[in-house]
Protein backbone atom coordinates (compact mmCIF):
# COMPACT_ATOMS: atom_id res chain seq x y z
CA UNK A 1 0.00 0.00 0.00
CA UNK A 2 1.38 3.63 -1.00
CA UNK A 3 0.53 6.86 -0.54
CA UNK A 4 -1.18 8.39 -3.36
CA UNK A 5 1.43 10.97 -3.61
CA UNK A 6 3.95 7.70 -4.39
CA UNK A 7 1.37 6.33 -6.82
CA UNK A 8 1.32 9.42 -8.88
CA UNK A 9 5.44 10.06 -8.95
CA UNK A 10 5.81 6.71 -10.10
CA UNK A 11 3.17 6.87 -12.56
CA UNK A 12 4.64 10.30 -14.41
CA UNK A 13 8.01 10.41 -13.34
CA UNK A 14 9.48 6.82 -12.59
CA UNK A 15 13.09 6.78 -14.70
CA UNK A 16 11.71 3.67 -16.90
CA UNK A 17 8.29 3.70 -16.98
CA UNK A 18 7.15 7.48 -15.93
CA UNK A 19 4.94 9.30 -18.14
CA UNK A 20 6.79 12.39 -17.99
CA UNK A 21 10.14 10.37 -18.10
CA UNK A 22 9.50 8.20 -21.57
CA UNK A 23 5.99 7.63 -22.52
CA UNK A 24 5.25 11.15 -23.47
CA UNK A 25 6.01 12.46 -27.50
CA UNK A 26 4.98 15.78 -27.55
CA UNK A 27 2.17 18.49 -26.25
CA UNK A 28 -0.56 19.89 -28.04
CA UNK A 29 -3.43 18.25 -30.88
CA UNK A 30 -0.84 15.10 -31.35
CA UNK A 31 -0.11 14.39 -27.62
CA UNK A 32 -2.50 13.63 -24.92
CA UNK A 33 -3.06 17.81 -24.19
CA UNK A 34 -2.82 20.53 -25.72
CA UNK A 35 -1.54 24.12 -23.36
CA UNK A 36 -2.17 27.73 -24.05
CA UNK A 37 1.48 28.19 -25.53
CA UNK A 38 0.29 25.22 -28.12
CA UNK A 39 -3.06 27.06 -29.23
CA UNK A 40 -1.31 30.60 -29.88
CA UNK A 41 1.70 32.59 -29.60
CA UNK A 42 -0.31 35.18 -27.25
CA UNK A 43 0.86 34.01 -24.01
CA UNK A 44 4.43 34.15 -25.34
CA UNK A 45 3.82 37.87 -26.63
CA UNK A 46 2.47 38.73 -22.93
CA UNK A 47 5.51 36.73 -21.35
CA UNK A 48 8.47 38.74 -23.44
CA UNK A 49 6.26 42.16 -22.78
CA UNK A 50 6.45 41.80 -18.65
CA UNK A 51 10.32 40.54 -19.14
CA UNK A 52 11.19 43.59 -21.31
CA UNK A 53 9.80 45.89 -19.02
CA UNK A 54 11.39 44.29 -15.78
CA UNK A 55 14.50 44.44 -17.66
CA UNK A 56 13.75 48.08 -18.33
CA UNK A 57 13.44 48.79 -14.66
CA UNK A 58 16.21 47.10 -13.26
CA UNK A 59 19.11 47.29 -16.47
CA UNK A 60 22.01 44.65 -16.58
CA UNK A 61 21.86 40.97 -17.81
CA UNK A 62 19.37 39.18 -19.31
CA UNK A 63 18.65 35.83 -18.28
CA UNK A 64 15.21 34.12 -19.09
CA UNK A 65 14.75 30.61 -17.02
CA UNK A 66 11.76 28.67 -18.56
CA UNK A 67 11.03 25.52 -15.89
CA UNK A 68 9.19 22.46 -18.02
CA UNK A 69 8.92 23.86 -21.62
CA UNK A 70 6.89 21.45 -23.02
CA UNK A 71 7.16 20.81 -27.06
CA UNK A 72 8.90 24.08 -27.01
CA UNK A 73 6.21 26.49 -28.62
CA UNK A 74 6.28 28.59 -25.56
CA UNK A 75 10.46 29.59 -25.73
CA UNK A 76 9.65 30.25 -29.33
CA UNK A 77 6.99 32.79 -29.15
CA UNK A 78 9.01 34.63 -26.09
CA UNK A 79 11.88 34.72 -28.05
CA UNK A 80 10.15 35.82 -31.02
CA UNK A 81 7.84 38.10 -29.79
CA UNK A 82 10.92 40.59 -27.64
CA UNK A 83 12.32 43.40 -29.61
CA UNK A 84 15.32 42.27 -31.86
CA UNK A 85 18.07 44.06 -29.57
CA UNK A 86 16.66 42.41 -26.25
CA UNK A 87 17.17 39.11 -28.52
CA UNK A 88 20.77 39.53 -29.24
CA UNK A 89 21.16 40.29 -25.06
CA UNK A 90 19.12 37.76 -24.45
CA UNK A 91 20.56 34.46 -22.84
CA UNK A 92 17.78 31.84 -22.86
CA UNK A 93 17.81 28.61 -19.99
CA UNK A 94 15.32 25.95 -20.04
CA UNK A 95 14.73 23.32 -17.10
CA UNK A 96 13.48 19.97 -18.35
CA UNK A 97 13.53 16.42 -16.78
CA UNK A 98 11.75 15.12 -19.63
CA UNK A 99 13.69 13.32 -22.08
CA UNK A 100 11.05 12.74 -24.37
CA UNK A 101 10.21 16.25 -24.63
CA UNK A 102 13.98 17.51 -24.51
CA UNK A 103 14.63 16.36 -27.59
CA UNK A 104 11.86 18.06 -28.80
CA UNK A 105 12.48 21.19 -27.72
CA UNK A 106 15.74 20.67 -29.23
CA UNK A 107 14.48 20.11 -32.77
CA UNK A 108 11.78 22.17 -32.72
CA UNK A 109 14.45 25.19 -31.07
CA UNK A 110 17.63 24.72 -33.35
CA UNK A 111 17.80 27.95 -34.50
CA UNK A 112 18.03 29.60 -31.08
CA UNK A 113 20.63 29.96 -28.35
CA UNK A 114 19.63 27.90 -25.90
CA UNK A 115 21.10 26.12 -22.48
CA UNK A 116 19.25 23.26 -20.93
CA UNK A 117 19.77 22.42 -17.61
CA UNK A 118 18.12 19.54 -15.31
CA UNK A 119 17.29 21.83 -12.01
CA UNK A 120 16.51 25.42 -11.62
CA UNK A 121 19.36 25.58 -9.44
CA UNK A 122 22.17 25.35 -12.14
CA UNK A 123 19.91 27.40 -14.44
CA UNK A 124 20.31 30.18 -11.86
CA UNK A 125 24.08 29.31 -11.42
CA UNK A 126 24.39 29.93 -14.75
CA UNK A 127 22.82 33.36 -14.46
CA UNK A 128 24.35 34.70 -11.20
CA UNK A 129 21.13 34.16 -9.20
CA UNK A 130 19.43 36.96 -11.33
CA UNK A 131 17.05 35.83 -14.14
CA UNK A 132 13.11 36.25 -15.07
CA UNK A 133 11.95 32.66 -14.32
CA UNK A 134 8.56 31.69 -15.78
CA UNK A 135 6.41 28.26 -16.01
CA UNK A 136 3.07 27.10 -17.73
CA UNK A 137 1.18 24.41 -16.49
CA UNK A 138 3.87 23.12 -14.11
CA UNK A 139 2.83 22.75 -10.92
CA UNK A 140 -0.20 20.49 -11.75
CA UNK A 141 2.15 18.17 -12.54
CA UNK A 142 3.74 17.68 -9.05
CA UNK A 143 2.87 14.68 -7.04
CA UNK A 144 -0.11 15.57 -4.58
CA UNK A 145 -1.20 14.08 -1.05
CA UNK A 146 -4.99 13.61 -1.04
CA UNK A 147 -6.70 14.15 2.35
CA UNK A 148 -10.08 13.70 3.75
CA UNK A 149 -11.60 14.36 7.34
CA UNK A 150 -13.60 11.71 8.90
CA UNK A 151 -15.30 12.95 12.70
CA UNK A 152 -12.67 15.46 12.89
CA UNK A 153 -9.65 13.76 11.95
CA UNK A 154 -7.49 14.40 9.03
CA UNK A 155 -7.32 11.03 6.50
CA UNK A 156 -4.84 10.75 4.05
CA UNK A 157 -5.23 8.61 0.52
CA UNK A 158 -3.62 5.00 -0.12
CA UNK A 159 -3.80 2.73 -2.76
CA UNK A 160 -2.70 -0.69 -2.63
CA UNK A 161 -2.96 -1.98 -6.49
CA UNK A 162 -6.65 -2.62 -6.49
CA UNK A 163 -8.40 -0.13 -4.00
CA UNK A 164 -8.23 3.14 -2.39
CA UNK A 165 -8.01 3.43 1.37
CA UNK A 166 -8.18 6.35 3.70
CA UNK A 167 -5.59 6.04 6.97
CA UNK A 168 -5.35 8.27 9.85
CA UNK A 169 -2.56 10.99 9.46
CA UNK A 170 -0.91 13.26 11.90
CA UNK A 171 2.46 14.36 9.65
CA UNK A 172 0.07 16.44 8.01
CA UNK A 173 1.60 19.27 5.20
CA UNK A 174 1.28 22.87 5.67
CA UNK A 175 -1.11 23.72 3.83
CA UNK A 176 -4.40 26.61 3.75
CA UNK A 177 -6.34 23.49 2.64
CA UNK A 178 -5.66 22.13 6.15
CA UNK A 179 -6.43 24.96 8.69
CA UNK A 180 -10.19 24.77 8.28
CA UNK A 181 -12.62 21.93 8.31
CA UNK A 182 -13.98 20.35 5.55
CA UNK A 183 -17.22 18.06 5.40
CA UNK A 184 -17.34 14.57 5.62
CA UNK A 185 -14.87 12.50 3.02
CA UNK A 186 -14.75 16.04 0.93
CA UNK A 187 -11.05 15.50 -0.64
CA UNK A 188 -8.44 18.23 -0.75
CA UNK A 189 -5.01 17.98 -2.82
CA UNK A 190 -1.78 19.60 -1.38
CA UNK A 191 1.21 19.99 -3.85
CA UNK A 192 3.98 18.97 -1.01
CA UNK A 193 6.11 17.98 -3.64
CA UNK A 194 6.31 21.63 -5.57
CA UNK A 195 6.68 23.03 -1.95
CA UNK A 196 9.87 21.13 -0.78
CA UNK A 197 11.13 21.20 -4.36
CA UNK A 198 10.75 25.26 -4.29
CA UNK A 199 12.82 24.99 -1.14
CA UNK A 200 15.24 23.45 -2.60
CA UNK A 201 16.57 26.04 -4.83
CA UNK A 202 15.02 29.36 -3.83
CA UNK A 203 17.31 30.13 -2.21
CA UNK A 204 20.04 31.21 -4.95
CA UNK A 205 17.32 33.10 -6.66
CA UNK A 206 18.07 36.86 -6.00
CA UNK A 207 16.60 39.19 -8.19
CA UNK A 208 13.65 39.02 -10.94
CA UNK A 209 10.63 38.13 -10.99
CA UNK A 210 8.74 34.65 -11.45
CA UNK A 211 5.24 34.24 -13.16
CA UNK A 212 3.62 30.76 -12.56
CA UNK A 213 0.55 30.18 -14.69
CA UNK A 214 -1.51 27.45 -14.12
CA UNK A 215 -4.89 26.22 -13.71
CA UNK A 216 -6.73 26.41 -10.57
CA UNK A 217 -7.94 29.36 -7.79
CA UNK A 218 -7.43 30.15 -4.15
CA UNK A 219 -8.68 28.76 -0.94
CA UNK A 220 -11.25 27.66 -0.62
CA UNK A 221 -12.71 28.80 -4.31
CA UNK A 222 -10.64 25.61 -5.46
CA UNK A 223 -12.78 23.53 -4.00
CA UNK A 224 -16.28 24.95 -4.70
CA UNK A 225 -18.54 21.88 -5.78
CA UNK A 226 -16.08 19.53 -6.02
CA UNK A 227 -16.46 16.78 -3.02
CA UNK A 228 -14.14 14.77 -4.30
CA UNK A 229 -11.67 16.74 -5.38
CA UNK A 230 -9.70 18.02 -8.87
CA UNK A 231 -7.67 14.84 -9.41
CA UNK A 232 -7.91 13.47 -12.94
CA UNK A 233 -6.22 11.95 -15.95
CA UNK A 234 -5.68 12.80 -19.49
CA UNK A 235 -5.44 10.30 -22.20
CA UNK A 236 -5.38 11.68 -25.87
CA UNK A 237 -7.33 14.96 -24.54
CA UNK A 238 -10.16 13.03 -23.06
CA UNK A 239 -10.71 13.74 -18.98
CA UNK A 240 -10.47 10.73 -16.63
CA UNK A 241 -12.12 10.86 -13.30
CA UNK A 242 -12.71 8.12 -10.30
CA UNK A 243 -11.16 4.75 -10.74
CA UNK A 244 -10.16 6.11 -14.47
CA UNK A 245 -6.82 7.31 -13.20
CA UNK A 246 -5.66 4.21 -11.83
CA UNK A 247 -5.48 3.00 -15.39
CA UNK A 248 -3.03 3.56 -18.41
CA UNK A 249 -0.07 4.22 -15.69
CA UNK A 250 2.81 5.81 -17.11
CA UNK A 251 0.61 6.38 -20.12
CA UNK A 252 -1.55 9.25 -19.24
CA UNK A 253 -0.96 12.05 -17.77
CA UNK A 254 -2.37 13.01 -13.94
CA UNK A 255 -3.35 16.63 -12.73
CA UNK A 256 -4.62 18.33 -10.37
CA UNK A 257 -6.03 22.25 -9.63
CA UNK A 258 -3.72 24.29 -7.82
CA UNK A 259 -4.15 25.89 -4.69
CA UNK A 260 -2.50 29.45 -5.35
CA UNK A 261 -3.09 30.41 -2.05
CA UNK A 262 -0.52 27.84 -0.66
CA UNK A 263 1.88 29.18 -3.60
CA UNK A 264 1.44 32.33 -2.30
CA UNK A 265 1.68 31.46 1.41
CA UNK A 266 4.61 29.27 0.71
CA UNK A 267 6.52 31.74 -0.94
CA UNK A 268 6.00 34.52 1.49
CA UNK A 269 7.73 32.14 4.36
CA UNK A 270 10.64 31.81 1.82
CA UNK A 271 11.31 35.48 1.31
CA UNK A 272 9.30 36.16 -1.81
CA UNK A 273 6.95 38.76 -2.61
CA UNK A 274 3.51 38.35 -4.28
CA UNK A 275 3.19 41.49 -7.17
CA UNK A 276 0.07 40.38 -8.88
CA UNK A 277 -2.58 37.28 -9.08
CA UNK A 278 -5.03 37.72 -12.22
CA UNK A 279 -6.87 35.63 -14.32
CA UNK A 280 -5.36 34.47 -17.59
CA UNK A 281 -7.88 36.59 -18.97
CA UNK A 282 -6.53 39.72 -17.49
CA UNK A 283 -3.03 38.47 -18.22
CA UNK A 284 -3.88 38.00 -22.15
CA UNK A 285 -5.74 40.64 -22.99
CA UNK A 286 -3.93 43.30 -24.33
CA UNK A 287 -1.72 41.05 -26.07
CA UNK A 288 -4.61 39.23 -27.79
CA UNK A 289 -5.81 38.88 -31.12
CA UNK A 290 -8.99 38.32 -32.24
CA UNK A 291 -8.80 35.06 -33.76
CA UNK A 292 -10.76 31.94 -32.45
CA UNK A 293 -8.07 30.66 -30.38
CA UNK A 294 -7.44 33.62 -28.42
CA UNK A 295 -11.14 33.94 -28.09
CA UNK A 296 -11.66 30.84 -26.01
CA UNK A 297 -8.54 31.40 -24.46
CA UNK A 298 -10.07 34.30 -22.89
CA UNK A 299 -13.31 32.94 -22.59
CA UNK A 300 -14.39 34.01 -18.47
CA UNK A 301 -16.39 30.65 -18.86
CA UNK A 302 -13.23 28.50 -19.98
CA UNK A 303 -9.41 28.81 -19.87
CA UNK A 304 -9.50 32.49 -19.00
CA UNK A 305 -10.54 32.51 -15.59
CA UNK A 306 -9.81 28.48 -15.07
CA UNK A 307 -6.15 29.49 -15.11
CA UNK A 308 -4.16 32.05 -13.23
CA UNK A 309 -1.06 33.95 -13.10
CA UNK A 310 1.08 34.34 -9.91
CA UNK A 311 3.74 37.11 -10.06
CA UNK A 312 6.38 37.11 -7.50
CA UNK A 313 9.81 38.21 -6.25
CA UNK A 314 12.59 38.31 -4.01
CA UNK A 315 11.77 40.73 -1.07
CA UNK A 316 15.55 40.34 0.02
CA UNK A 317 18.64 38.42 -0.74
CA UNK A 318 19.48 35.28 0.92
CA UNK A 319 22.66 34.62 2.17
Amino acid sequence: MMRFDAFMQHALHDPTHGYYARKIKTVGHRGDFSTTATLSPTLGKAIAARAASWLKQNPGPFHLIEIGAGDGSLAEAVIKSLPLMLRLKLKYHIVETSSPLTKEQQTRLKPHRITWHTTPLDALKASSGRAFIFSNELVDAFPVRIFQQNQNQWEELHWDGSAESFTPCSNLPISSSITSSHPENHRVEIHESYHEWLEEWICAWREGEMITIDYGDTYPEIYHRRPQGTIRAFLLHENLTGPAIYQNVGHQDLTADVNFTDLMQWGESMGLETIDYCTQNAFLTPHARNTTQDLYLLHPDEPGSAFKVLIQSPLYTIE
